[in-house]
């Protein structure tokens, strides 16, 4: 159950202060949404009905969802992957792979015989179906319409949407609601405040009666409630940031193209490279103190998430300029 962001890690291979790295192994955004001084009750009083009633006002105009729908907030989408699989008894579940691990994990937990597919259209008769949409680490999308003739009666389908917001064409949120269909969202990734810890399940209102009593009370913290209202109210912040990442999205690309590397996937938050050896990749990186992600399924492919400042950028390519000139380096 390895995953990106852990820097302790590559301080502990590489050496380096924590404020010597820059983290480009996850797919958190590096320019994050401004943080405006939140009020004193934020910290110091237990959050309130009436602040998560604005957190899920501001989710539902920003997620489209349909009035017939709910949505619960929870402590990131992490919470709902784990309490998912006690929705209904252990049964079957597909999940689409490669992808994130933890659905693996939450549900074999939980009692769950777990199968990895390839393709959505393989799940045949199991009892729950999980898909990421666009999947990590490669990418992968599905448009609605073809998930929507996913979802059957008695089977829980469940959608994480954690990498939609930079392409929200691709959402099932406006057709929430349906019976055994939840769908899942992550604020800390788009937004670039991962460690409020802030995700959205959204379905039927059984379902997320259910997940929000398993969370239980305060399942948000003041501060993330009042953030994330305000973020999730600020569409022109949203449109901007879109745009902005597609165009970085490129520049990386050509960095990494210019380096010997193939494009493999990936999303406007991250991209994912094929190379001659992601072992040897990452470690030349981490040498400039730059952590990124590999996959012990494929030797090949390294992910690598956007850079923000100036910087970052700037140490990015330089490092990227420093492999092209001495070649693939062996593997080690």
């Amino acid at each position: 159950r390895d995953h990106g962001g852990d820097i302790d890690a590559a301080m502990a291979a590489f050496g380096g202060a924590p404020e010597a790295w820059i983290d480009l192994s996850t797919g958190i955004n590096r320019c994050p949404y401004p943080r405006a001084d939140l009020p004193d009750t934020a910290w110091t009083a237990l959050p309130t009905a009436a602040a998560e009633r604005r957190l899920i006002a501001a989710a539902r105009q920003a997620y489209a969802l349909p009035q017939h729908a709910d949505c619960v907030p929870l402590a990131g989408a992490q919470a709902a992957i784990q309490a998912i699989p006690r929705l209904r008894p252990p049964g079957r579940v597909a999940i689409v792979a490669p992808t994130y691990n933890e659905h693996a994990a939450a549900f074999a937990a939980a009692g769950w015989t777990v199968r990895e597919i390839a393709e959505p259209d393989a799940a045949g008769d199991a009892d729950a179906l999980v898909i990421v949409n666009p999947n990590n680490p490669d990418g992968r999308t599905w448009t609605p319409a073809a998930l929507l003739r996913l979802v059957k009666p008695g089977r829980l389908t469940v959608v994480d949407e954690s990498f939609a917001d930079t392409a929200p064409m691709l959402s099932l949120c406006p057709s929430a609601g349906i019976e055994g269909l939840v769908i899942l969202r992550s604020f800390g990734k788009f937004y670039g405040l991962a460690g409020v810890r802030l995700g959205f399940a959204c379905g039927a209102s059984r379902d997320v009666a259910a997940l929000a009593a398993m969370a239980g009370p305060w399942a948000v913290n003041g501060p993330a409630l009042s953030l994330g209202a305000q973020a999730l109210g600020d569409p022109q912040w949203a449109a901007a940031t879109r745009a902005t990442l597609a165009r970085d999205a490129a520049r990386l690309d050509a960095l990494a193209t210019g380096a010997g590397w193939t494009l493999a996937g990936g999303t406007t938050l991250f991209r994912l490279y094929q190379t001659p050896s992601a072992t040897a990749a990452r470690a030349h990186l981490a040498a400039h103190r730059i952590w990124t992600r590999i996959f012990p399924y494929h030797p090949g492919w390294i992910r690598i998430g956007l850079p923000g400042p100036k910087a970052e950028w700037t140490r990015l390519r330089d490092a990227l300029r420093v492999l092209h000139q001495q070649g693939s380096p062996p593997d080690r």
